[in-house]
């Protein structure tokens, strides 16, 4: 079975740091693109960043920028977002997504994703 585990959130302080993983089961993750994105309440999905399969190329959501990294790890099977900077706009669950694709060398958020995981609550309040 394939599937995308998120772990990693929480409750954090304005200012605060949470790193999310996105664990792969049932396929390895060598031959995808690997996204994150994420829904506040009463709002829709949005892109967060990328992550090309080499994972020498990422892409980011301007409001992220300077404050998130992505990372992969492939033989771990895993893909990271480190959240630092943390603010209350970032209140959101979190998806991590997969593209199947022969592309090595960038990423689009914009691409459809074939693979989803449930999501991760990141709540940031004082």
């Amino acid at each position: 079975q394939l599937q995308l585990v998120e772990s990693g959130g929480g409750l954090v302080q304005p200012g605060g740091s949470l790193r999310l993983s996105c664990a792969a089961s049932g396929f390895t993750l060598d031959y995808y693109a690997i996204g994150w994105f994420r829904q506040a309440p009463g709002k829709e999905r949005e892109g967060v960043s990328c992550i090309s399969r080499r994972g020498d190329s990422t892409n980011y959501a301007d409001s992220v920028k300077g404050r998130f990294t992505i990372s992969r790890d492939n033989a771990k099977n895993t893909v990271y977002l480190q959240m630092n900077s943390l603010k209350p706009e970032d209140t959101a669950i979190y998806y991590c997504a997969a593209r199947g694709t022969a592309v090595q060398a960038f990423c689009v958020m914009t691409w459809r994703y074939d693979y989803w995981g449930q999501g991760t609550q990141v709540t940031v309040s004082s």
